[in-house]
This record gives structure tokens, C-alpha cells and sequence, in this order.
């Protein structure tokens, strides 16, 4: 006989070395490396051969600094859409990328004390590609200790020779089909840069400027109007005003002549009292109603320089909503001015130079300045002019270059630009027959290729891609086949540099002639591409360069990415083979702190990958990831990440318990029992398991991550940890370890414990493999697994059905039981007595899905009666305090009188009388 003391020993406690705590990160690491060494990636492509392939094209980041918190959410995502597809039997090539050219490794590398002028472009830029690459290998840690799976050995890197190659192929290719062109024209200009930049690389901010009204005296009025008549326009940038060669009007709407103390005053005929209340104008007769087309060809005088005309045109981009509906006309300095006056025949005047500095034209009171310090100059000198009828300041939006932070200003100048009208119907076919998430994808992008001008693809830098054109003898550029097929095949071979290095006579084959060029003489073009070209045509060097094919699967990254990635990637791709190169495109948002503010490294708010896996560890920030509702902007930061954590810590103590009652791992598949003959109360938990696998697939594949962690969450902690496994210890610690109950409920964890391992491993990468590391429930790596089907159960209808029936019972008699505990009848539900009354078809239910009532119930017995008791929702209960005597084994109390003092079941385990 034990003694007392010693029946603990005769329990079949919980065992198992998968620890309570993580210590996520002290042992990701080590899988990592684990991975790296193994060959995972590899193993994974292998093992998927011939199987349908699912391409999630990566989109290349910047290579300038460690990894943040942005880079992180994505580079997770991504994975857990690999790890996903891959385990529903997809091959999954996935080929991480760089962008490794543009102005910030320019900065970056003059910062460490480099100068370009000093010691050459060639120099200068071999400086960068080593600082780029640099950049590389130092994010590449960074994502690999996300636990992110993918070739890192053998990522596309956008400064390779051979990707390098594909983009002047791309280059040629099209302008060859006439879509690449040299023109003069008005570009987003940034001083602070002194380059053009692409729409991708501008944003808005909220900026005070002075905004003014001034008259332009009439010169020749058509015998409509006098010398005594002013034309009123107005303007945000007076800098601008020394360039103005025209006055635009809509030859639709209605202009007012007004006498006034400031001359007649031509004004839309809507505005006038607002405008001469603005002018402090309290005394005005109107005199004329003018339409707007009768003032074509109008001249005025230009306020500033009388020698200067300006001409008055009409066009549909004036509006009534603000200023005068007569706009200042500056061809060299907007996209409209520009149009209009290209159709009127105005030269494109362009008095800023690339420094954003008013050049000696301007005359000795403006040469010099910055545009900042001109404005107020020229406010003066039209206050001086007598032109000047109104001033204040006003908040607007206004564009910067989203690099420096610094204000950028449009100025017309010779670019090489991408043509969009020519492809325009076609992109706009192509969005359509796209899927998009979300849904408000579609639209976004169809606005912004409607209403996109044609793309400027050149740069005023060193570091980058060379436009690769040749220039004849009389200055014409060869758009010749032979030319740029020459030029990828050097580049392919030597690099981007050698463009840089040589002389153009040796970028030409050998015995080359053009009829541009009779002496075989040869200049070249210096800008390099705008680095949304390079990455814009990563389909081809980084996709079907390698044989992936053409369109990708997938393309996810922020949503800043539709008018960056997204659309130069769906301009090239449409224009080289007639289709974009995506078939459906996934988006974020942007990441806030927990107050709601953008992460800022000036706000001291940005929280590094690094710091989050060092102390919360890569598993709990992948939750994060796919918890939050990534689509929008989600926040992050350690009380959000310490909720988190709590998650993961109930889904890590879950799965300890599920595999800790398999007898220290020696309970395997092979000693399951058949589900159809368990008892329908572990066969209910199967058919919830079964839909949970169900559910969670259809939420993986439509990228509804945070609705597939719900859905293990809400089995774990309530349909198991709170139900099925609270009941079911008594079974697994008391049970002689071969019983048939015990058997039945570790068939169920086994089966529970593997397909959930598998159904968390795109998410739980690490916890996942530790988990299988104990469970072997794939010999190498559960990342070589994939997700069990469901349908472990055959007809789940009427057991769900009669199951929850019962379930609904089990609920009253919780009430009751807390009610009892409540008035001081119990201390314990195990000391419950319960008599139960309840209708025919809810007690046969019980009766026949519940093979102990009792021990479901967790109290001391249950049986049911006919008399009627305490009314709760589906039954009455009856509640008194048990008469029994605590079994000193199990510790639920029981009548039975065997040696030692323990009950029926336990005196047969122990084999006692």
C-alpha cells in the first residue's frame, strides 16, 4: 500500500521539457542559424519540384541603415505568406532585393568626407557601390533575424552587373517603341538636391506663404479695353513673377470691369465683391461684363520689366474657386503655364538655376537669391511699381523632397522622360483585370495613371544608372537598336561604371557609323535613372532573369507604394510586355507609436526590430504583425508588445500542456486510436479543430491574418483551455496510463498538438520548429510540413449540434455551481452534489454524448430527476455540499471506502482493496 505522501508518484503528471517561459530570444537565434546552415530554403524548393508555384516578387528596400520597424512588419508578412503557401503545397521561390542607387548613398558617402569633384565620378561612385553594399549585409542580419526564409544568399541587388544589364535592355527596348523621349519641360525640381525628382519622391507639408494680387496694365486691349484697365491675377510664389509671359482666362466665364480708385480692374465677374473687400476697395462701379474669350490675345505689360509683354490666353485649367480666374502664366515654372504656353507659342523662360538661385537675367536686386529670399524682394519692387493691391499669408500644402525635407519648386528643363500618354488606355486595362487589397486599390491607382503626366526619368547625379543615349555630331540622340544592345552587353560585363569610365567613342562596336555622326565623332549623356526605373523593372533582372516567370503572384508593400513600386513597376512592365507584372497587389499602412504619432527618430518614438527581439523576442513581434490590422496604420509599442506577449505566453502554456500529457513524447501517431470510435465529447473537439483548420486556411490565403490568429486563439483558450483540458486532467493524471479515456483524450491532443503546430508555423516560425523538435512531427524542420486537411471527422453536423445542446446544459450548471459558491454552500465545485431536471430530448443527448456526467461536470455526482428545481435557461439544478470524503489520491470526493482512503477508480489503479 502507498503511503499518503507517496501517491503523487502514482500520478501520470505532466512532463516535458517545452519550457512555461520562451526565452524567445536566446533560442531564435540558434534556429536561425539552424536554418542557414541546413539549407532550409533550399530543402523547402526541392521538396515542393513540380508543384504549382506562388511568386511573391519582393520589393526592394533602400540599402542606407539598419531595418525599421516598416521593414520588419513587411519583411514578416511576407513570410508568413510564403510559409503559408508553401504549406499548402505551393513551390515558393522567394528572392529578396536591394535598391542600392540614388541620393541618399550620395549623401551618405560625401558625409564620410568624399568628393566627387575631387576624386572623379568613377572613384566617387566604386566609393558608394562598396558603401551600398555594406548597407546590405547589415539589413540582411536584420531580416534574417525575423526568422524570414528566403535566398539571402543569392538576393537580387539592384548595382549587379547582370541586373543592370536587364534595365538598359528595358531602357532600350523602349525607346526603341518611341516611349522615351528628351523634352524641356517643367519637372519637380529640388534645389536642395539639385536634381529632378519623380512624383514617388515628393510629399506635402503644411507651409506659410505669402500669397499677392497683382495688376498687369493693359497694352493692347482689342478695342475692348484701355490703358486705364489692369488685369488682375494672383499668385502663392512671387519669385515666379519675373518669369510671367502670360495671363490665362477660361474662355467660358464672365469678367468684370471695375472702376476703381486703382484703375479698372479686370476681375471674374463672381469675385468682385470678395476681391474688392480684400483690396480695401470700398468705392467700385462695375462697368463691363466681358467674356472670357473675348480677351484672347490681349496683351499686358509686365509690371516689372515694361520691355516684357504678357499675352492672354484661355484655357480650361482656370477656376472660379479661388484667386481672380485670371492665373499668372510662367511657361518655365508649371505644367499648365508650361502647356499653355507651348500651344500660344511662348518660349519656355527659365530664370532659376539648379540651386534654385534667381540667375543674372532676373536684374542686380533679384540675381542671387534663393527663391525664399526673392519673395519678398519682389512683393517690394511691385509695392514700389504701384502693382501690388493685396499681401497676407496663408497655410497651404506645398511639396518637398521627401529626402532633405526641403521645399522643391517646378522649373523646366531638358529631361529624358517615359511617355504615359501613349500606354495610358492600355495601364488603365491593366489595373482593372488586377486584384487588389484593398479594395480601394483599384481606384487609387487607376486616379493617379489618369491623371499622370509623362515620367521624368533623368537624374542630375553621379550615383546610379546611366541613361545610356549617344549624341551625334549635330546633337541628336541615337535611338539606335544597335546601340543600346552594345551598351547592356558592357554594362553586363564591366558594370555601370564603365559608362562613366570611358570615352564615348568606346561605347560604340567597333567600325560603328551614323548618319548623324559622319566623322564618327560621339558625345554622351551623364544623368543617370531615376531609381523607380531600376526597381520598376526588377521584374525582369530579378524575376524572369531567374525563371520565375512573368506576372509575379503578389506584390504587398506599403501603401506609399502605389505611386512609387506599384506604379513604375506597372508603367515598365505594361510597356515591355504588354501586361503589369503583378496579378494581384497587397498593401500596409504606415506604423504610429501608441499615442498615434508616425514613428520619428525626432520624436524619439521609433522602436528598432532589434530592441523589440532582444526583449520580447522575433515570435512575439510576427504576432504583432499579424494581430494588428495591418492594412491601415496599426501602432506599436511595449504595452501594445507586452499585450502581445500575454497572447503568445496562453498559446506557448497550451501547447505545453497538449504535448506535456503525451508521456514525455513516447505517445506518437502511431499509437492513435481511430477517431470515429472516440466518444462524441473528444470526437466534438476534433470536428471544432476541423473547422478551425478550415477557417484558417481561407483566412491565410486572403491575407486575413489577424482573423486566422483569432480563430487558434478562441480554440486554445476556450474551446480547450477553459473547456476540454480543464475536465480532462482528471482523466490524464488519474487514469491508469493505458486506459481507454485516457488514450482517447491524448489521440485528441496528438492530433490537436500537430495540426495546430503546423497551422501556427507561419506565424510562431520559432515556437513552431521547438515544437517539433520535441514532437517530431516532421523529422527535419516543421517548416517542411504542411497544413493537415481537415475532415478527421466524417458527418460533424448532428455531433456540433447535440453537442453544443449539451454544452448549453454545462453552462447552467457553471451558473449554479458559482451561485452555490456565492451563498456559502461550496467552497470547491468538486464538492458539489448535483440533481439535475431537464426536458426528454436534452437528457438523452447528455445521457448519450456524455459517458460521465459527473467528471464533465467536475463535481462530486450528477444525476437527473423529474422533479421540478431551481429554473436557468435549458434545465433545473439542484445544488447541495457533498457527504463524501475526499479521495486522498485524485482528490475529488467519493463514498467509497478503500484502503488508504481513496476512491473506486484510484484503488483500481493502485490495485488496493
Amino acid at each position: 500500500m502507498e503511503k499518503k505522501n507517496d501517491y503523487k508518484s502514482t500520478l501520470q503528471m505532466m512532463k516535458t521539457t517545452f519550457e512555461m517561459r520562451g526565452n524567445l530570444p536566446r533560442k531564435e537565434p540558434v534556429f536561425q542559424k539552424r536554418w542557414q546552415d541546413e539549407h532550409l530554403y533550399e530543402k523547402m524548393l526541392a521538396k515542393r519540384e513540380g508543384c504549382e508555384p506562388f511568386v511573391l516578387h519582393d520589393g526592394p528596400p533602400y540599402a542606407n541603415g539598419d531595418i525599421h520597424i516598416g521593414h520588419a512588419m513587411n519583411k514578416v508578412l511576407k513570410d508568413v505568406i510564403n510559409k503559408s503557401k508553401f504549406m499548402q503545397g505551393y513551390q515558393v521561390p522567394y528572392i529578396p532585393g536591394w535598391d542600392t542607387h540614388g541620393l541618399p548613398i550620395e549623401t551618405a558617402v560625401t558625409k564620410l568626407g568624399y568628393d566627387r569633384k575631387k576624386i572623379g565620378i568613377p572613384e566617387f561612385r566604386k566609393i558608394c557601390r562598396e558603401f551600398a553594399l555594406e548597407q546590405v549585409e547589415r539589413q540582411k542580419k536584420g531580416f534574417l533575424a525575423l526568422g524570414s526564409i528566403g535566398d539571402y544568399d543569392h538576393p537580387y541587388i539592384t548595382l549587379t552587373p547582370d541586373f543592370e544589364e536587364e534595365q538598359i535592355r528595358i531602357f532600350g527596348k523602349m525607346a526603341v517603341d518611341g516611349l522615351i523621349y528628351q523634352g524641356l519641360k517643367p519637372v519637380y525640381w529640388s534645389p536642395s538636391s539639385e536634381t529632378a525628382l519623380a512624383e514617388a519622391e515628393v510629399e506635402y507639408k503644411d507651409v506659410t506663404s505669402p500669397t499677392i494680387y497683382v495688376k498687369f496694365q493693359v497694352k493692347d486691349g482689342k478695342s475692348i479695353l484701355d490703358e486705364n484697365d489692369y488685369f488682375v491675377i494672383w499668385t502663392t510664389t512671387p519669385w515666379t513673377i519675373p518669369s510671367n509671359l502670360g495671363i490665362s482666362v477660361h474662355p467660358r466665364f464672365e469678367y468684370a470691369r471695375v472702376k476703381t480708385d486703382q484703375g479698372n480692374l479686370i476681375v471674374l465677374s463672381t469675385m468682385v465683391e470678395e476681391l474688392m473687400q480684400r483690396f480695401g476697395i470700398e468705392n467700385y462701379e462695375v462697368l463691363q461684363i466681358i467674356p472670357g474669350k473675348d480677351l484672347e490675345y490681349m496683351t499686358a505689360t509686365h509690371p516689372l520689366y515694361p520691355e516684357v509683354e504678357s499675352l492672354v490666353m484661355v484655357g480650361e485649367h482656370v477656376t472660379d474657386d479661388s484667386g481672380t480666374g485670371l492665373v499668372h502664366t510662367a511657361p518655365g515654372f508649371g505644367m499648365d503655364d508650361f502647356m499653355i504656353g507651348r500651344k500660344y507659342g511662348l518660349p519656355v523662360f527659365v530664370n532659376v538655376d539648379a540651386q534654385g538661385r534667381m540667375m543674372d537675367v532676373c536684374g542686380p536686386r533679384l540675381a542671387g537669391k534663393t527663391v525664399d529670399e526673392a519673395n519678398p524682394i519682389v512683393i517690394d519692387w511691385l509695392t514700389e511699381k504701384g502693382a501690388l493691391l493685396s499681401r497676407e499669408d496663408i497655410v497651404h500644402s506645398y511639396p518637398h523632397d521627401w529626402r532633405t525635407k526641403k521645399p522643391i519648386i517646378f522649373r523646366a528643363t531638358t529631361q529624358w522622360f517615359a511617355s504615359i500618354d501613349k500606354i495610358r488606355d492600355q495601364l488603365l486595362d491593366q489595373i482593372h483585370s488586377i486584384s487588389w487589397v484593398p479594395a480601394w486599390g483599384e481606384d487609387r491607382m487607376n486616379n493617379m495613371i489618369a491623371d499622370r503626366a509623362d515620367w521624368c526619368i533623368s537624374r542630375q547625379r553621379a550615383w546610379g544608372v546611366p541613361i545610356p543615349i549617344l549624341y551625334g555630331e549635330d546633337g541628336t540622340p541615337l535611338m539606335d537598336p544597335v546601340l543600346f544592345d552594345y551598351a547592356a552587353k558592357l554594362i553586363g560585363e564591366y558594370g555601370s561604371n564603365v559608362w562613366f569610365e570611358r570615352d564615348a567613342k568606346d561605347l560604340v562596336p567597333e567600325g560603328y557609323t551614323n548618319e548623324h555622326s559622319p566623322n564618327g565623332l560621339f558625345t554622351k549623356e551623364t544623368d543617370t535613372m531615376d531609381v523607380w526605373f531600376d526597381s520598376g523593372s526588377s521584374h525582369t533582372g530579378a524575376m524572369k532573369k531567374r525563371g520565375l516567370g512573368y506576372p509575379a503572384d503578389l506584390y504587398f508593400e506599403g501603401s506609399d507604394q502605389y505611386r512609387g513600386w506599384f506604379n513604375s513597376s506597372l508603367i515598365i512592365g505594361t510597356a515591355v510586355y504588354g501586361q503589369a507584372p503583378y496579378k494581384q497587389v497587397l498593401s500596409h499602412g504606415f506604423i504610429m507609436d501608441e499615442q498615434g504619432r508616425k514613428m520619428s527618430k525626432s520624436l524619439w518614438n521609433a522602436m528598432a526590430p532589434a530592441e523589440i527581439t532582444n526583449k520580447f523576442g522575433a515570435d512575439v513581434l510576427r504576432l504583432w504583425a499579424c494581430m494588428v490590422d495591418y492594412q491601415a496604420d496599426c501602432s506599436v509599442g511595449d504595452n501594445i508588445l507586452k499585450q502581445v506577449s500575454d497572447t503568445y505566453r496562453k498559446v506557448r502554456n497550451t501547447f505545453r500542456f497538449l504535448v506535456g500529457n503525451l508521456d514525455s513524447n513516447t505517445f506518437g501517431k502511431d499509437d492513435l486510436l481511430d477517431v470515429e470510435t472516440l466518444s462524441p465529447q473528444n470526437k466534438f473537439i476534433l470536428a471544432l479543430l476541423d473547422d478551425t483548420v478550415d477557417e484558417v486556411r481561407k483566412a491565410y490565403n486572403e491575407y486575413r491574418f489577424s482573423d486566422a490568429v483569432n480563430l487558434m486563439v478562441i480554440l486554445m483558450t476556450n474551446e480547450l483551455s477553459s473547456y476540454y483540458l480543464d475536465y480532462a486532467k482528471d482523466i490524464l493524471y488519474c487514469d491508469a496510463e493505458d486506459s481507454r479515456d485516457r488514450r482517447e483524450i491524448q489521440t485528441v491532443l496528438y492530433l490537436t498538438a500537430s495540426i495546430l503546430t503546423r497551422l501556427w508555423a507561419p506565424i510562431l516560425a520559432h515556437t513552431a520548429e521547438e515544437i517539433n523538435d520535441l514532437m517530431k512531427f516532421d523529422e527535419e524542420s516543421i517548416h517542411l510540413s504542411e497544413f493537415v486537411k481537415s475532415g478527421l471527422i466524417e458527418d460533424t453536423t448532428e455531433l456540433k449540434k447535440n453537442m453544443e445542446t449539451a454544452l448549453a446544459l454545462r453552462k447552467d450548471v457553471l451558473k449554479a455551481l458559482e451561485e452555490a459558491k456565492t451563498d456559502g454552500v461550496l467552497k470547491k465545485s468538486n464538492e458539489a452534489v448535483l440533481r439535475i431536471h431537464a426536458n426528454d430530448e436534452l437528457r438523452s443527448i447528455v445521457e448519450e454524448y456524455i459517458s460521465n456526467p459527473a467528471q464533465w461536470l467536475m463535481v462530486e455526482s450528477a444525476e437527473f430527476t423529474d422533479e421540478s428545481l431551481k429554473p436557468y435557461s435549458v434545465c433545473e439544478i439542484e445544488v447541495k455540499h457533498t457527504d463524501g470524503h475526499l479521495c486522498e489520491r485524485c482528490r475529488n470526493y467519493t463514498h467509497s471506502h478503500h484502503e488508504g482512503g481513496v476512491c473506486d477508480r484510484c484503488a483500481e489503479v493502485l490495485g488496493v482493496e
